[in-house]
C-alpha cells in the first residue's frame, strides 16, 4: 500500500475482507433459522460505513513503522463491529428512523413482529432484539480483536488503550443522554460530548491503539500526537457530523432532512445557536427542536434561525482551526512521511465529507 492513494480506500478492502472472514466463522452458531435474523442483520449492517476508525488504526500502525501485517487489518477491523454496535445502541436511543438510507435496526425488528402478528408490544420487540444485536457485536468486537494474529506483545501494551477507548465510548454515550435530559445545553457542554462520544473513539484513540501496537509501547511523542493531532481531527468530525445532520442532502447522508432537529440533538451548532439568538429566535429554536413530527416548513424555520445568527459560519470556522491546528501539529511528529501524507489526507477527508 501507498499513501498516494486515498487513503480511506486504501484500507477498506482489507477491512471489508476481514470482516467478512469473521462473520462467516460465526454462521456455524446460527443455523437455527429463529436465528438466522440476526446474523443477516449484522451482515447488512457491516456492508456500509467509510471504515474512518480501521484507517486511523492502520495509518497509526505505519507511522509507527509496522509494515502491511493481515493481523493488523483485522485488529483495525473489529473497530468497526465496535461501530456498528454504537451505532445501533444510539439509533435506539435517539428513536431514530433510519441509518445508511435503510430503516434502523430497531425499526427492522419491530415491522419483523408487527407483520408477523406476534403478541406483545412491536417497538418494544424492536428495541430489546436491536439492544441484543448491538450486545452481540461489541462482544464480536472483543473477539475479533482478541484473535486477530498480532502477537502477545503488541497486543498486551495495547490493552489498555483499547479498555480506555471503550469506557470513554460508553461515558460519551451517557454524556449525550444527559446533555438531552438536561435540556439547555452549553457551548462547552457541547463539546465535552462530541469529544467523548465521538472525537475520541473515532480519531484519537484509533490513532493511539496502531500506534502503540507498532510501537509496543506508549511513548510520550505518541501521547502528544494523539492528543495534539487525533482531538484536535476528532472534533472537527464531529462539527461536520453536527453540520451534515441539519443541512446534508438525504440522497448522500442516508438520513432524512433535518432527522437532527427532530431528534432535538444538542449538538455544537445548536449550543452555537442559541448563545447568540435573538429572544425570538432562541423561542423558535426551543419551540421547534425535538419535535418528532417536525415538517420541511419546521426544518426550514430552524435552518434559517441558524444560518441568521452566524451559526452555521462560527462553525465551519471551528472546523477550520481545528483542522489547522491537528495539520501543523502532524508536521512536527517524528512518524514515518508516507503515513504523514496519509493522515493529513486522512483529516482533510473526515472534515470535508459530504456523507
Amino acid at each position: 500500500m501507498t499513501a498516494s492513494a486515498a487513503p480511506f480506500d486504501l484500507i477498506r478492502p482489507e477491512v471489508d475482507r476481514s470482516l467478512r472472514m469473521f462473520v462467516d466463522r460465526q454462521r456455524p452458531l446460527f443455523t437455527d433459522p429463529q436465528l438466522a435474523v440476526l446474523l443477516s442483520t449484522a451482515e447488512d449492517f457491516l456492508a456500509g460505513g467509510k471504515r474512518l476508525r480501521p484507517a486511523f488504526c492502520y495509518w497509526g500502525w505505519r507511522a509507527a513503522g509496522g509494515g502491511d501485517d493481515p493481523a493488523l487489518h483485522a485488529a483495525a477491523a473489529s473497530l468497526e463491529l465496535l461501530q456498528a454496535s454504537a451505532l445501533i445502541h444510539d439509533d435506539v436511543m435517539d428513536s431514530s428512523d433510519v441509518r445508511r438510507g435503510m430503516p434502523a435496526v430497531h425499526r427492522k425488528f419491530e415491522q419483523m413482529h408487527r407483520q408477523a402478528g406476534w403478541h406483545g408490544s412491536a417497538k418494544q420487540f424492536g428495541e430489546g432484539a436491536a439492544v441484543l444485536l448491538g450486545n452481540l457485536l461489541l462482544i464480536w468486537a472483543g473477539e475479533m480483536w482478541r484473535n486477530s494474529g498480532l502477537g502477545p506483545e503488541a497486543l498486551a501494551a495495547a490493552q489498555p488503550v483499547h479498555e480506555h477507548m471503550l469506557t470513554e465510548l460508553m461515558s460519551g454515550q451517557y454524556l449525550d443522554l444527559l446533555e438531552q435530559a438536561q435540556g439547555e445545553s452549553t457551548l462547552d457542554g457541547a463539546l465535552r460530548v462530541a469529544l467523548y462520544k465521538s472525537g475520541k473513539y473515532s480519531v484519537e484513540q484509533p490513532l493511539r491503539l496502531g500506534l502503540v501496537l507498532a510501537a509496543r509501547a506508549q511513548h510520550p511523542w505518541i501521547d502528544k500526537l494523539c492528543v495534539q493531532y487525533g482531538q484536535q481531527v476528532g472534533i472537527a468530525f464531529q462539527l461536520r457530523d453536527d453540520i451534515l445532520g441539519v443541512f446534508g442532502d438525504p440522497a448522500e447522508t442516508g438520513k432524512p432532512a433535518g432527522d437532527d432537529l427532530r431528534e432535538g440533538k444538542r449538538t455544537i451548532l445548536i449550543a452555537r445557536t442559541l448563545s447568540v439568538a435573538s429572544p425570538a429566535q432562541a423561542e423558535v429554536v426551543r419551540t421547534l427542536l425535538g419535535d418528532p413530527l417536525l415538517d420541511a416548513d419546521g426544518v426550514e424555520r430552524l435552518r434559517s434561525v441558524i444560518l441568521d445568527t452566524g451559526a452555521l459560519s462560527a462553525c465551519e470556522e471551528m472546523i477550520k482551526r481545528f483542522l489547522d491546528d491537528a495539520l501543523h501539529a502532524l508536521e512536527h511528529a517524528p512518524i514515518d512521511e508516507s503515513a504523514r501524507t496519509a493522515l493529513a489526507a486522512l483529516a482533510v477527508a473526515a472534515t470535508s465529507r459530504r456523507t
